[in-house]
């Protein structure tokens, strides 16, 4: 489980006295944490994915900001903090492959937005980021 692979990335970080990774690696448990009592469950993988996403997402929000402000500091720190944080996300296709696979699941010209988006998320959950995959959807349909 995802879980249990941050929880020993946290110690090596403590061990190294790496400050930004168990910053990171702290966050992300106790979201994970936090998941797991609201649903009274263990989490699922596609689970614990989104949760990452959703951490992945805050930090680019984060950067986006720090790069409007022009803090190299900030900007640096954001970088490695996403650079962290992708490490647990299964690897992610190409644009190619998610052409490829979204064709296979029927994406075509001509078709809604909304629906293509409905056959395209649950299928690339984890395996693509949500800006990519709506580039391809467009360009698809």
């Amino acid at each position: 489980m995802l879980k249990e692979k941050v929880f020993e990335q946290l110690k090596t970080a403590m061990k190294e006295k790496n400050v930004l990774a168990k910053g990171v690696f702290t966050l992300l448990k106790s979201a994970l944490d936090t998941a797991e009592k609201e649903k009274g469950a263990a989490l699922t993988k596609d689970e614990e994915i989104s949760i990452v996403n959703r951490e992945i997402k805050q930090t680019n929000q984060a950067l986006d900001g720090a790069k409007q402000a022009n803090r190299d500091d900030l900007i640096e720190k954001e970088e490695a903090k996403l650079t962290l944080l992708k490490s647990f996300l299964p690897k992610q296709l190409t644009e190619d492959e998610i052409v490829a696979v979204l064709t296979e699941a029927g994406v075509s010209k001509g078709m809604n937005m909304g629906d293509a988006m409905k056959i395209a998320k649950p299928i690339l959950a984890g395996k693509a980021d949500s800006a990519t995959i709506s580039k391809v959807v467009k360009s698809l349909i």
